[in-house]
């Protein structure tokens, strides 16, 4: 059995630092796609329509059953057979499509409920109060709800965002290139040798990644915490 060697790492890492971008844009569009539809699926929840609300929960409860590969696999293989009924062909498009479609389609359940709770945390007499004074339903929400409905919601957001990174390493199984892609190249060029420090290095880059998204969220929360203070004392 061939020995360990700690020192392959250090010769890895800067190999894995280009695909850190691919990572990094994935996620991105993951959050947007996801987060759109995410805050469509909770608007649809908070308005109470009875049909509206059955939809969510069954959709809220169908992506959280599926395993993140096998839901990748359908998109992979399954949207462009759809797509070709209709005479549209997405076989030559880069495989990042299916992989932010597959990721937005499990994170918006995930971002439904995030929205929702924090939402229904603010109490409702605030948006009362500041319609009662002359604001608009669109300047209460904007200056008094959205500011406290972000505090509320960035902890559990961040448990998401930091799900969506690790859940997001499986984007290698239908060919995409990213950090975990790369590193099973690695692995493959050296047929298998240096398999342990290549995951190791892997290990190292999300967790810098992860670390760096928690401190930033932390951050922000902080702030915002700070800036609910100072209005409360001036009020």
């Amino acid at each position: 059995m061939r020995p360990f060697h700690p020192t392959y790492i250090f010769e890895v890492l800067p190999q894995l630092f280009p695909y850190i971008g691919v990572t990094i844009a994935v996620t991105f569009g993951t959050v947007l796609g996801g987060g759109l539809i995410g805050l469509l699926l909770a608007a649809a929840k908070i308005k109470r329509g009875r049909i509206a609300k059955v939809l969510v929960n069954t959709y809220v409860y169908l992506t959280r059953c599926i395993p993140s590969i096998v839901m990748l696999f359908i998109v992979y293989y399954g949207l462009p057979e759809l797509l070709m009924v209709f005479g549209i062909d997405i076989n030559n498009i880069h495989k990042a499509f299916f992989v932010i479609t597959t990721f937005s389609i499990l994170f918006a359940a995930n971002m439904s409920e995030v929205f929702r709770s924090a939402y229904e945390a603010v109490n409702k007499g605030q948006r009362e109060a500041a319609v009662s004074i002359g604001m608009t339903e669109f300047q209460a929400f904007r200056r008094i709800l959205l500011p406290q409905c972000t505090i509320y919601a960035i902890p559990n957001f961040a448990n998401a965002l930091v799900n969506l990174i690790k859940e997001g390493s499986l984007a290698y199984t239908i060919g995409l290139i990213d950090i975990m892609g790369k590193g099973q190249l690695i692995i493959g060029l050296n047929m298998g040798s240096y398999s342990l420090e290549t995951y190791l290095a892997l290990f190292i880059l999300y967790w810098i990644l992860i670390l760096l998204i928690e401190k930033s969220l932390k951050f922000l929360e902080k702030r915002l915490l700070q800036g609910r203070k100072i209005l409360n004392t001036a009020g």
